[in-house]
Order: C-alpha cells, then sequence, then structure tokens
C-alpha cells in the first residue's frame, strides 16, 4: 500500500463531502454507499426495534442524508477514522432527529430516493441473536466486506479463465465456513476437479487466497484513513476465518 495519508482521502470521506446537492451523481453516490454499506445498518436498526418495512425505510432515508446532509457530515467524528465509526454515529444522530420529525418519508423527494429492493432479509447466525446493536452494526459490516471481496475475486477468477482455481479455494476455504463443514483434502479435490496432483491444487488455493487478500484489503482501505487502520480492520475481519485461510503460505494447515 505504502503512501502518505493525503492518499486515503480519496476514498469514501472525500466521496461524501464531495457531493453537491441536486447534482444528477447524488443518485449513483447513494446508490453505491447504499449498495455497499446497507447491510450493517439495517441490521442495527432491526435490532434497535424496527420492524422489516421500517428498517427498509430508515435505512434509505438516512444514506439520502448521509450525502446530501453537510450538517450530518460535520457532526461525525472524523478523527477516528474509520467509515463504519462515522456511518454508526450518523446513522444515531439520524435516528434522534426522525425521532423528533416523525416524517422521514414526507420529508424526502420520492424522485430523489434510491429504492432499498429485497426480499430476503439478511439471516445472521444465531450466536450473536443476542449480542448489542452495535456489536450486530460490526459484525454485519465485516460480513459485508468479506461477502463483496469474495464476490470480486470470484468474478476475477471466472474473466481469466481460472474456474477450477476458484472451485479449489472455495472447497477447500470457503464453502466450510459458510456451511460449518469439514473442507475436502487436497487429495479428494484433486480427484474432484480432476487435478494433476496435491501440490498443483496447493499452489491453486494459495494464489486465490492472495488475490482474495488483495480485494478485501483494497476495500478496507476504502473505509480508513491511514495504514494503521488497515492492518487493525484485517486482523478483525479475519478472525472470520480459520488459520489456514489467513496464511497464504500454509493454504493445508
Amino acid at each position: 500500500m505504502g503512501g502518505e495519508r493525503e492518499t486515503f482521502l480519496t476514498t469514501h470521506w472525500s466521496l461524501i463531502e464531495d457531493v453537491q446537492s441536486g447534482d444528477d451523481k447524488d443518485r449513483a453516490l447513494i446508490g453505491l454507499l447504499l449498495d455497499k454499506y446497507w447491510k450493517p445498518v439495517y441490521c442495527y436498526l432491526r435490532r434497535k426495534g424496527y420492524n422489516n418495512d421500517q428498517a427498509k425505510d430508515l435505512t434509505q432515508g438516512f444514506f439520502h442524508e448521509v450525502v446530501l446532509s453537510r450538517e450530518l457530515v460535520r457532526r461525525a467524528d472524523q478523527s477516528k477514522g474509520r467509515f463504519r465509526s462515522f456511518l454508526l454515529h450518523a446513522l444515531n444522530q439520524y435516528l434522534i432527529d426522525e425521532k423528533r420529525r416523525q416524517a422521514s418519508l414526507k420529508r424526502i423527494p420520492r424522485d430523489k430516493l434510491v429504492s432499498l429492493d429485497f426480499t430476503n432479509p439478511p439471516v445472521l447466525p444465531h450466536v450473536i441473536s443476542k449480542q448489542s446493536p452495535e456489536e450486530f452494526f460490526n459484525y454485519a459490516w465485516k460480513s459485508t466486506l468479506l461477502d463483496q471481496s469474495l464476490s470480486q475475486v470470484h468474478d476475477q477468477c471466472l474473466e481469466q479463465g481460472m474456474e477450477t482455481h476458484w472451485h479449489v479455494f472455495r472447497e477447500k476455504v470457503v464453502k466450510p465456513i459458510l456451511e460449518d463443514i469439514e473442507p475436502l483434502s487436497l487429495k479428494e479435490i484433486c480427484a474432484k476437479y480432476n487435478i494433476e496432483n496435491e501440490t498443483m491444487a496447493s499452489n491453486m488455493i494459495v494464489t486465490v487466497k492472495r488475490r482474495f487478500q488483495a480485494a478485501l484489503k483494497k476495500n478496507v482501505r476504502n473505509t480508513v484513513t491511514s495504514e494503521d487502520q488497515i492492518d487493525e480492520e484485517l486482523r478483525e475481519i479475519l478472525k472470520f476465518f480459520p488459520k489456514n485461510a489467513q496464511d497464504s503460505k500454509n493454504p493445508s494447515d
């Protein structure tokens, strides 16, 4: 990564602060942020006690306000550096304002509202069902970044003719986590995907792991303002994975 701190200012902080009200790009930017980060916000609101429809309406209204309201940006504690800290702080401020006004949808022009269109709300593990709204938010935030990174690497592999690489990585690393099952052995993977030997399969896993780690680091970089914060965020996120998913030199652990 490297570089001076200023290089980080082209991320989501500057994206929000540079938006001008009434510009056609407002909708695109709201849509971008909504697409990337609606799940943590929605999960937080549900844990706060809002029903599905209320949480959806508040999520849409919140992102519209975050982008268009200079006041919310000024209130956020940017000294913390993390975009998720900004988002959670601004969300709580927004909820306070909403309780005062009780008219969020009336206040937002319908022709500017970006639709949050989903039929199946995210399902979070039972193990966090009794945690606080803040812990819900952080869990959903991290899992969203993981989903984005895995999707990007999957698309890269398909585009570059590395479909087998992706399947091997998924069998050994991703599938055991998502489905809570034991991973196949390298011997079983070789037989299933007609790979010449275990060394070749191991090298495929290493290749995709490195791509995944690079994609995850890039996505995290867009949410912080310094190199130190990247490393700290990555350490927290990689706790989702077993050791063999964190060590690119040891794919067969």
